[in-house]
C-alpha cells in the first residue's frame, strides 16, 4: 500500500529541515538518534524526490519528537484544516515588505469581488506581480469581466502547512481594470502569466493595490 510519502506529492526534504531546526539539532544529531547516517539524511532533506520508507520516517519522527504524518504531510485530495491547532501557535501580522517577499514569486491566488445578482464570489487565477501591482488574464467573457466595473476589489494569497500546523494568508484591496494601452499589454505579456484555468484568455487584468494586510501562524516549539 502507498504511503503519503510515496504518493501525495509531499515535500519532506523541507519538513525535516524544519522540525529539525526547531529542536536545535543538527543533521548529525538527528541521524544519531534515528540510527542512520548523516548523509542519508542529508540527501532526505536536500532531495527533490525524497521517497523514505514508512520505518525511516517513524525513526526520524521519534528523534525529532513528532509525527511520522506530520513529516509526511496530508494527501492532495484532503482539504486543509482538517487537524485542530498546533501546540504553542502564535498569530502575527505581516509587515507591508514581508507580505511583499511571500507574494513576490506569483502562483495561484483568488480574485474576490461583487458578482451582480449573487454577491461576494472568490475565482483563482494564475497571477504575477508588477511592482506593487496584481496581474493576471482573463476571458472576454465570464464573471470575471463582468465584476470589473469600477467596483472595490480584493485579491487573496495564501500558504496553509497542515501538517506543521503553519501558514500564512495577504490580502490586497484596490481596484482592477482591464489593461488596454498597447505598451502595458506588451509589458504584461513579458511577465509569462500561464492561466491557471486553461483555455482562451487573452485580456490582462491589473489591479492597483491601495491596501495590504497579511498574518502567519507559527509554531514555536
Amino acid at each position: 500500500m502507498s504511503s503519503d510519502a510515496d504518493s501525495a506529492g509531499t515535500d519532506i526534504g523541507r519538513r525535516l529541515a524544519e522540525e529539525r531546526s526547531r529542536a536545535g539539532l543538527s543533521i548529525t544529531d538527528v541521524a544519531e538518534r534515528a540510527g542512520m547516517s548523516p548523509g542519508y539524511l542529508a540527501y532526505l532533506e536536500s532531495s527533490p524526490y525524497p521517497n523514505p520508507s514508512q520505518a525511516t520516517l517513524t525513526r526520524l519522527a521519534a528523534a525529532l519528537d513528532t509525527a511520522p504524518e506530520s513529516l509526511a504531510g496530508a494527501g492532495l485530495n484532503v482539504p486543509p484544516g482538517q487537524r485542530g491547532a498546533a501546540n504553542n501557535p502564535v498569530l502575527e501580522d505581516l509587515t507591508f515588505d514581508e507580505c511583499m517577499q511571500l507574494i513576490g514569486p506569483g502562483g495561484v491566488g483568488r480574485f474576490l469581488f461583487d458578482e451582480p445578482g449573487r454577491g461576494p464570489v472568490a475565482i483563482p487565477v494564475n497571477f504575477r506581480m508588477d511592482d506593487h501591482s496584481v496581474v493576471f488574464r482573463t476571458a472576454s467573457e465570464g464573471s470575471i469581466a463582468r465584476g470589473l466595473r469600477g467596483q472595490p476589489v480584493s485579491f487573496d494569497v495564501d500558504h496553509l502547512d497542515d501538517a506543521l500546523g503553519e501558514g500564512w494568508s495577504v490580502l490586497l484591496s484596490g481596484t482592477a481594470r482591464i489593461i488596454t494601452d498597447p505598451a502595458e499589454v506588451a509589458r504584461a505579456e513579458t511577465l509569462g502569466i500561464e492561466p491557471w484555468a486553461g483555455g482562451d484568455r487573452q485580456n490582462y487584468v491589473r489591479i492597483a493595490v491601495t491596501q495590504v494586510t497579511g498574518r502567519r501562524i507559527r509554531v514555536t516549539s
